[in-house]
Parts: C-alpha cells; structure tokens; sequence
C-alpha cells in the first residue's frame, strides 16, 4: 500500500547527502584544478563518492517513482485526501504501517546493498583500468 515510502524517504535522505558532498567536492577540487586560473586535467585514482552516492539517489528515486505510479494504477494511491487509500480505515492503515516495516524497509535494505556491490565492483574495475593504463604508458 505505501511500501514505497520507506525507500523515498531514503532517497531523499541520499539526495540532500549528494548535494552536500558535491559541494564540499568542489571546494575541495577547485585550489586543485586551477593553475594560473586555468582548470587542469584531473588524474583520479578513484571514483569520486558524488558520483556513487548518484548512482543510489538514481536507484531510489526510479524504484519509488515506479512503485508510487504502480500504486496510483491500482487506486492504492488517490488525488485527494488522505491521499493513501488506507488511512480512511483504521484496520487498513493498521496493515498499512505493518507492510511499510516489513516490505519497505526490505526493499531499501536491498537497493542499499546491491548498490554497494555495484560501487565495489565499479571501483575494483577502475583501478584494474587504471593500472593496464599505466603499464601501456611505461
């Protein structure tokens, strides 16, 4: 019924996070960069967390903008108040915080976890990248 709350209010949980550590990304990397005023080529051994943390915001926002159009189509979801369909009924609303504990809490526990294989795993691979293109350089 609202099992995709769980993941949205993780995903904007991630999205502030992003925001917050692109910006101290850039003040970090802005004395860096410049040589003369003039921004230098950038020579990273590593994949930048903004980018990672990206990765998840888009993860989370796809599968709760899937899910929420799922529970619209199924009128699980209304355009008027109280916009959930089971909080007009206390046994619904009841079943309805009973599946957002279990169900959504699962499916952002999930998203988290294979987000973190991927960003293992796209790293692993960057630096396997990196180090085939320094021995071609020598």
């Amino acid at each position: 019924m609202a099992c995709f709350a769980v993941p949205a209010v993780e995903a904007i949980v991630v999205t502030a996070s992003y925001f917050a550590v692109k910006k101290r990304e850039m003040k970090l990397e802005m004395p860096k960069n410049t040589v003369n005023g003039v921004l230098a080529a950038e020579n990273s051994s590593k994949i930048k967390l903004s980018t990672k943390i990206s990765w998840l915001m888009a993860m989370l926002w796809g599968g709760v903008l899937l899910l929420a159009f799922e529970h619209f189509w199924h009128g699980e979801i209304v355009p008027f108040p109280p916009f959930l369909s089971a909080m007009s009924n206390p046994e619904d609303t009841a079943e309805m915080l009973h599946e957002m504990a279990t169900v959504g809490v699962s499916m952002a526990i999930f998203v988290t976890a294979v987000w973190g294989v991927v960003c293992a795993a796209a790293s692993a691979l960057y630096k396997k990248t990196l180090l085939r293109k320094a021995e071609v350089q020598d």
